[in-house]
This record gives C-alpha cells, sequence and structure tokens, in this order.
C-alpha cells in the first residue's frame, strides 16, 4: 500500500490562472475523490458546474464561496463542508489570491 499525503506536490495554480488544478486521487466503481486546488480562480457566472452525480466537498486549507441555486453564496473555510445534490448549478465565486485553497471533493457515480 502506498501511503502519500494530500498537500504533497501542490501545482502551482497560481500560475496556471486560467483554471483550478484538479487530481483524482482515488476511482472506485460508484465513487471518484479528487484534490482541488485554487488560486484566485472562480466560476464564470454565465457557466456553473452542473453534474450529474452528488459532490461532497470539504475545504481544507485557504478560503473560498461558493454559490448553489438551492442555497445561495456562503462562505466556506477549512473544515467546512457540504454536499451537492446531482444537478444543482453550482460556482466558486471566490478564492484567495495570496495562498492555495484546497478542497477534497468526492463524487459519487451512478453506475
Amino acid at each position: 500500500m502506498r501511503m502519500d499525503n494530500i498537500f504533497n506536490n501542490l501545482p502551482d495554480a497560481a500560475r496556471m490562472m486560467a483554471e483550478e488544478q484538479f487530481h483524482t486521487l482515488l476511482t472506485r466503481p460508484g465513487v471518484r475523490i479528487e484534490r482541488i486546488v485554487s488560486h484566485g480562480q472562480i466560476t464564470p457566472v454565465d457557466a456553473p458546474y452542473i453534474q450529474p452525480v452528488d459532490e461532497w466537498v470539504l475545504l481544507l486549507a485557504g478560503a473560498a464561496r461558493l454559490w448553489t441555486a438551492s442555497d445561495g453564496e456562503r462562505d466556506l473555510l477549512p473544515g467546512n463542508h457540504l454536499l451537492i445534490p446531482a444537478h444543482i448549478p453550482h460556482r466558486v465565486t471566490w478564492t484567495l489570491e495570496n495562498a492555495p485553497t484546497i478542497w477534497l471533493a468526492i463524487h459519487f457515480e451512478d453506475y
């Protein structure tokens, strides 16, 4: 078994300002776990995420604001987590620009 640390080998999302950096950590039937690193990126207002599966997110480091069509905008700090149900439009409206914001996302996929 290989042990790793979610804070190791962080991509330099600040230099790649165009997009958040997504890294799949584990895939198994019915579930995909990924690390997301943001560094000032936001989701365009006209391009919210609308996913076919539920997504549970946990903010590990940094700070962010997340808007969902069902609940509006909310601030997220390390330790905050929420379930984004399938088909609910959502977007990141703000992340730190001076430090990485690190998310853990678990997608519950239908097979």
